[in-house]
């Protein structure tokens, strides 16, 4: 064997293992979705956006194992990213929506049908699609302090906008903001760990002195509140595809904001984008029209609606 062909069956290998690890983190994060949505579900609508409510949550060990899948998932997707550029992996951890209705119909016995099934690939592959096109790339060090804090301002306020709507909403629509808006910080989440560790990559102290690392709790906390309550409102299918496609979306632009990141603006990239966000709102929409087991706003469950 020449060193050429070692060289691409290293290649190959290097591919097949960031392939593997995507997928079985996107299976981790699906299984991850459904055993908290199980647990967040039968808890009553009057804990919604109420601290309590994670604290009940913390108490049952369906929900903690889901948790520890969620961190398992995302510790496997940070090695597929140590492998591999985001527009490689980002695709990958974006099939956990499809994992997570499989999962769901298995254990509910349930069984989704066609219209259910096209959604979740619609949102699935328009992530996809847009990442694949833009290919964002490149960056470095967070931009200047003023520029990272007015970033997270705008993503802060569009959440707390939704969250606003979604009070004065239908339980439908409520779970798909309160899911938009758990992703847009998911997003904001990813941005500032990444910042905190190419901060850390100048020093500890360098860390220390920097406000990224004392954020990121009350960013993840909330992003969590937020979840669970989508989870309170309304099954999977309507509670997640809006977190699946508002994190990885969220995380991009803040990357092209914070780190000075470049997505692809030819034609053919721009095409592949705007199909990609097509894609997926339409399939939000799809997954929205969907019948799911409604809940009355005392907490109470209706009969589940099997199609």
């Amino acid at each position: 064997m020449t060193d050429h062909d070692a060289e691409g069956a290293g290649g190959r290998r290097a591919v097949i293992v960031t392939v593997v690890l995507g997928l079985a983190a996107a299976a981790l994060l699906g299984l991850g979705w459904v055993a908290q949505q199980h647990v967040a579900y039968t808890e009553p609508l009057g804990e919604m956006l109420h601290v309590r409510l994670l604290f009940d949550l913390a108490r049952k060990p369906v929900w903690l194992a889901g948790i520890a899948a969620m961190v398992g998932g995302q510790v496997l997707g940070a090695l597929a990213l140590r492998r591999a550029d985001v527009a490689s992996v980002e695709p990958l951890l974006a099939t956990n929506l499809i994992f997570a209705l499989a999962a769901a119909a298995l254990f509910y016995q349930e069984r989704l049908g066609p219209t259910e099934w096209l959604g979740a690939v619609l949102v699935s592959g328009g992530v996809a699609a847009f990442l694949v096109a833009g290919r964002p790339e490149g960056g470095g060090i967070p931009a200047s302090g003023s520029t990272v804090w007015i970033a997270v301002l705008i993503v802060a306020g569009v959440a707390a906008g939704m969250v606003a709507v979604a009070l004065r909403s239908s339980l439908q629509t409520k779970a798909m903001l309160l899911a938009a808006a758990a992703g847009a910080l998911y997003g904001l989440q990813d941005a500032l760990t990444r910042g905190s560790l190419l901060t850390l990559a100048q020093g500890p102290a360098a860390l220390f002195t920097s406000w990224e690392p004392y954020l990121l709790p009350v960013i993840a906390a909330t992003g969590i509140l937020l979840n669970q309550s989508a989870f309170d409102a309304a099954p999977l299918r309507i509670s997640l595809p809006a977190t699946t496609a508002t994190e990885p979306i969220v995380g991009i632009v803040l990357g092209v904001a914070m780190f000075d990141e470049r997505l692809r603006v030819d034609p053919p990239a721009l095409a592949g984008e705007v199909g990609g966000l097509v894609a997926l709102v339409v399939g939000i929409v799809i997954l929205g029209r969907s019948p799911f087991l409604a809940k009355s706003e005392q907490g109470q469950q209706a009969p589940r609606d099997r199609t």
